[in-house]
């Protein structure tokens, strides 16, 4: 009588894709809680913890399946092949996340004014959750020599004219104004608050505008702090550079020809 040889189905690759969908899910319904506001960042980092987990573990186990299929000739290929597909797929961007971290300063308040940054004076905007406002000399100088294109802009005008052309980048940025301090022809110095958060996971960023009077012109800095987290990946200096980028075109486009855009000395 023919003895028939049944093949034994891998346990580790048929768990790898189960714990490999694990992680893709809970990372899709997790961000996409937090991008909608109903996860808190706190909680929501700690969930992109266990994701993290999840699809490491779908990995060694996908590595384990093959290594069953190779010697023993189990059954399991294609789903150690899927799970650890999927999984790498859950990991690339902590990957990504992992190399910003390790080639950027580990910052996460930047501004154009890195001796005297603009004020955050709305209340209740921060609680004791959030990261403290640095204003230290080395986390200063950590961003002076990682983000030296973050400076402020002077342009010819008045106050009134450059918030205007302030306030259409923030609407255009999609960012809420949370308070505004000061008035044009009436003091020196405006403060606009605003709350900026990033269109893909909607990490949040307390940011503030300034628009000094100086007469024929007006001076504009920015300063843009990330509300968790110790490491802004270099969100906060690209929040800025962009912004001043669009403020220059939004003034220049908004001014007769012979006024033109200083950069700041």
């Amino acid at each position: 009588m023919r003895t028939h040889y049944r093949r034994r189905q891998s346990i580790s690759a048929k768990w790898s894709v189960r714990f490999a969908f694990l992680s893709a899910i809970l990372f899709v319904l997790s961000s996409l809680g937090h991008r909608f506001e109903r996860i808190e960042t706190p909680e929501f980092l700690w969930l992109l913890a266990i994701v993290a987990g999840l699809a490491l573990f779908a990995v060694l186990l996908s590595i384990k399946g093959f290594t069953s299929v190779w010697r023993r000739g189990d059954r399991g290929f294609a789903s150690a092949f899927w799970g650890a597909v999927i999984a790498l797929l859950v990991l690339a961007p902590f990957v990504t996340t992992l190399y910003q971290a390790l080639a950027l300063p580990t910052i996460y308040d930047v501004s154009t004014d890195v001796t005297d940054p603009p004020e955050l004076f709305a209340a209740g905007q921060r609680t004791e959750r959030m990261n403290p406002l640095v204003n230290d000399e080395d986390s200063r100088g950590l961003q002076s020599s990682a983000y030296p294109q973050v400076t402020g802009r002077r342009y010819e005008g008045s106050p009134d004219r450059i918030l205007t052309a302030v306030n259409t980048v923030i609407a255009n940025n999609g960012w809420t104004i949370i308070s505004q301090r000061g008035e044009p022809g009436e003091d020196e110095e405006i403060l606009l608050e605003v709350v900026a958060r990033t269109w893909l996971m909607g990490f949040t960023s307390d940011v503030v505008i300034r628009l000094a009077d100086e007469g024929e012109t007006t001076y504009v800095d920015m300063r843009s702090v990330s509300r968790y987290g110790i490491h802004d990946l270099g969100e906060n200096a690209d929040r800025i550079t962009a912004f001043m980028t669009a403020l220059d075109a939004e003034v220049q486009g908004a001014q007769p020809e012979e006024e033109t855009t200083q950069p700041a000395q």
